[in-house]
């Protein structure tokens, strides 16, 4: 489901106001830091210092509608609710104060003050008037307008599925399964939760086996605590109860739930968040609401907020071990690294039958270049997989990775070519065996082809381009290796080795001040201890001179040397040694 351009743009209304300039000279420095905060995603300091400037000037609508977003983007409604409150009291039409007593009213099943200050002209954005207005009305017992309301949101332009999925859950909700099966069996395109939804009904229709086919069309065979509990209860010839939604509060969490995934990736993350942390206020236990909101604040840099969400989670929920990766990647994202590595080690302990979590697991030890465990943690993951699928390509990927870096060629080799098998002509794949091979000097020409191939897939990808880039200088062809790399260095501006790479090539064409410049540019970008030092190195006495210390092929011999007759040779495993 998604909303057209002019709806979404809709959606992008004034919410931010704080943002505005400000003209109040009372606290000028707290509203400054505010702004900062609100700039830097810091909700706690921008609640903080808004709170602040308002001390001086209570009644300023900016000051308040940045305490108000702050609030809501804290999950603090009840903080939040006084502020709205005041918003309106002094004549605002702030759509946060809007969203916050909605909010308020659906949560205590106030719908006829819903419907009441709907009609007097409140208002947020097109999407969640019209799907809360319709939702209201069933709280307040009037079912055929609610119906009627959400027949006409699915003659909206660019709301069709929204108003179809909606009034299915509605009609759901106060029992009418037959009614919402045909609508969610009538080619809607449907979210992970609406899939649990249709599963749901066609259950209550005693419809088991139906249930049980549609979950394993749409989420297949691999492991899922959450589905696999579905389908036991299924096999089991229970019957499950329709939770999705059980009344209009959790219908209101549903509208805020379903409009946040439309904009999320549209709107910016701040926005998005407002939506979710709505819906997990209206719906505390909306596990997708959950998962949305910390996920946007981890975007966002808020490490410490987003493990709060987690763990709003229960351990004992089937999708606890979501909530624990996305806790490890929280505390990876703020590199506390061991932190995280710890949170997945745990896991392991409690929910080791599952593949994702060691496969979650390999992926931090990969980027922590704790290579070998890494590659025991994909072994495991591996051992978990049932029948292998085309899904499982990145498994093989990610443990080629690491068996490369091992040096344990043959199986890094076997690993990358099951991925391709997997997934045929799939980009990373095709490049890190590719450049591999070059780096090897086996298979040339098999190895150029994977990287060109790659680059055709992604061409807009600085560090794909740079690798065909870097196969042209490796293989001495430097005058074509030029184009792609400066391409490559467009793509990726700030990169040190793709800046380092611009500088070789540079020095190979004979272009030896561009090549020196470029150098010192990698250098202003921070580069790792070890490449830095060689980039001094060639900056000291050039190029050709670091590769003889090095012991590595010099750049007038290598176009020789790679065409030579026995190209699957090539000069020697190792032989090319550049350093980068």
């Amino acid at each position: 489901m998604s909303l057209t351009r002019p709806l979404l743009a809709a959606a992008f209304a004034a919410l931010l106001l704080p943002l505005q300039s400000w003209a109040a000279e009372e606290d000028a420095g707290a509203y400054l830091a505010a702004r900062s905060a609100v700039i830097a995603s810091d909700y706690r300091d921008a609640s903080s210092w808004f709170t602040r400037a308002l001390l001086a000037d209570p009644n300023n609508p900016q000051l308040l509608d940045g305490a108000l977003v702050g609030r809501i983007s804290l999950g603090d409604f009840e903080g939040a609710r006084s502020i709205a409150q005041h918003i309106v009291t002094l004549g605002g039409n702030s759509p946060a104060a809007n969203i916050t007593l909605a909010a308020d009213q659906a949560k205590r099943g106030a719908f006829d003050g819903f419907l009441a200050d709907q009609a007097a002209g409140r208002a947020i954005n097109p999407a969640v008037d019209m799907l809360s207005l319709a939702w209201a009305q069933v709280g307040a017992g009037s079912m055929s307008e609610a119906l009627e309301g959400f027949d006409r949101i699915s003659a909206t332009e660019g709301l069709e599925a929204f108003g179809r999925y909606h009034k299915a859950l509605a009609l759901a909700s106060v029992g009418d399964f037959e009614g919402a099966e045909a609508l969610m069996s009538g080619g809607l395109r449907m979210m992970r939760r609406g899939v649990i939804a249709h599963a749901q009904i066609l259950s209550q229709l005693e419809r088991n086996e139906d249930a049980i086919a549609l979950l394993d069309k749409e989420f297949g065979t691999e492991q899922d605590p959450m589905i696999d509990a579905l389908r036991a209860q299924l096999r089991a010839g229970g019957t499950l109860p329709f939770d999705v939604v059980r009344n209009a509060t959790d219908g209101m969490a549903e509208v805020y739930f379903t409009v946040a995934t439309a904009l999320n990736g549209e709107a910016s993350n701040a926005y998005t968040l407002v939506y979710a942390r709505t819906a997990i206020f209206l719906r505390p236990d909306h596990l997708d609401s959950i998962l949305l909101a910390a996920g946007l604040l981890i975007q966002q840099g808020q490490t410490d907020l987003a493990i709060e969400v987690y763990g709003l989670v229960a351990k004992d929920h089937p999708a606890f071990y979501a909530a624990e990766i996305g806790r490890a990647e929280a505390l990876a994202s703020d590199d506390r690294n061991d932190e995280a590595i710890a949170v997945l080690t745990g896991l392991t302990e409690t929910q080791g039958e599952l593949m994702m979590v060691y496969l979650a697991l390999g992926d931090l030890l990969r980027k922590a270049e704790r290579f070998d465990e890494a590659s025991q943690a994909y072994d495991k993951a591996l051992e978990r997989v049932g029948t292998i699928n085309p899904t499982h390509w990145v498994l093989f990927y990610s443990r080629g990775i690491t068996n490369e870096r091992e040096k344990r060629w043959e199986k890094a080799d076997a690993d990358f070519r099951k991925a391709l098998e997997l997934n045929p002509g799939q980009p990373l794949v095709l490049n890190y065996l590719g450049y591999s091979l070059v780096e090897r000097g086996e298979k040339l020409d098999e190895a150029l082809g994977m990287i060109q191939r790659a680059v055709a897939a992604q061409p807009d990808s600085g560090f794909i381009v740079d690798s065909l880039a870097w196969a042209l200088f490796t293989l001495g062809r430097y005058a074509e290796a030029l184009d792609p790399m400066e391409r490559a260095s467009i793509l990726e501006p700030v990169d040190p080795i793709v800046t380092d790479h611009l500088g070789d090539v540079y020095w190979a064409v004979g272009r030896k001040l561009e090549a020196e410049f470029q150098w010192h540019r990698a250098l202003s970008f921070d580069p790792e201890d070890e490449l830095a030092t060689r980039i001094r190195r060639k900056l000291e006495i050039g190029l050709d001179a670091v590769l003889a210390e090095e012991g590595a092929l010099p750049l007038d011999q290598r176009r020789a040397a790679f065409d030579a007759p026995d190209t699957d040779a090539g000069p020697g495993d190792g032989a090319i040694t550049d350093g980068d």
